[in-house]
């Protein structure tokens, strides 16, 4: 894992085309602005997490919902 320290308004660069900047740090909330072309899933871990847990108990079943 690579650990980098940064400001408010300042921003990490990833592959040239996604960017994550720091937009405001209140006590130990950080808010981060991510911009990234729109063929790139972002998404908060326990919502993936939760995605992955859907796609193994329902994978592909019309009455799971989708």
């Amino acid at each position: 894992m690579l650990v980098l320290t940064r400001r408010k308004d300042e921003e990490i660069v990833i592959n040239g085309n996604i960017s994550i900047k720091v937009l405001s740090v209140k006590g130990n909330r950080v808010r981060l602005g991510v911009e990234a072309p729109d063929d790139v899933q972002v998404n908060r871990a326990e919502i993936s997490k939760l995605v992955k847990q859907f796609e193994v108990e329902c994978p592909a079943v019309p009455s799971c919902g989708f």
